[in-house]
């Protein structure tokens, strides 16, 4: 049975009419337009991959970072790992392993360095970042300690996951110490500047 909309666009049956062949082209114009207009609403993938975020490769390691570490075809060395107050986690077959202020990159030529050629031939190792360090945040708001860091986010965020300035708190800078600093310097930052992996935040008192 013929659907009512596809019997009120029919064809004439007399193709030799001219009106009969104006009513096909324009028919035809219309199904190539109507399939543009979708086809220009359908996501871009390439677009959309091109927006994914890219992990940052010049990260460097420290203590509380989590790892996913895959060693091909070895699931006895596969797995989460997480680094301790040295920086350091324990695998098996090599030991104790200090991967503080390694790139991920270097991790795995370190890693493949000591299981080759004693305990594997050929090792493939991929290791990547499931969760990084903790920022810790002390002074003038309402509830310092430790967090859980979220990429991207601002020393201004900080403070709010922070429950909130003091009504004593200096509140347009902060005074942050950066985890992979040697130095362990204290550097005056804008608060709306990003937070790094293992920051120490201290918000000041304000002068009266």
């Amino acid at each position: 049975m013929q659907h009512p909309f596809c019997r009120s666009l029919s064809i004439p049956s007399n193709r030799n009419n001219l009106q009969a062949r104006m009513f096909r082209a324009g028919f035809v114009f219309l199904v190539v337009l109507l399939c543009s207009l979708v086809q220009a609403q359908e996501p871009d993938s390439s677009a959309s991959a091109a927006q994914q975020i890219v992990p940052d490769v010049n990260y460097r390691l420290g203590p509380g970072d989590k790892l996913q570490i895959d060693v091909f075809n070895e699931d006895d060395l596969t797995g989460e790992y997480t680094l301790d107050g040295s920086g350091s986690f324990s695998m098996h077959l090599i030991g104790q392993i200090n991967a503080s202020n390694l790139t991920a990159t270097e991790l795995e030529k370190l890693l493949i360095s000591r299981l080759k050629p004693d305990y594997l031939v050929n090792p493939r190792v991929s290791v990547q970042v499931l969760n990084y360090r903790p920022f810790y945040i002390i002074g003038e708001v309402n509830k310092p300690s430790s967090y859980a860091y979220v990429d991207g986010m601002t020393f201004l965020t900080a403070v709010a996951i922070a429950g909130g300035y003091t009504y004593r708190a200096k509140k347009d800078v902060v005074f942050v110490v950066h985890a992979n600093d040697p130095n362990r310097e204290e550097i005056k930052m804008d608060v709306h500047d990003k937070v790094r992996p293992g920051d120490i935040i201290r918000v000041d008192e304000r002068m009266f």
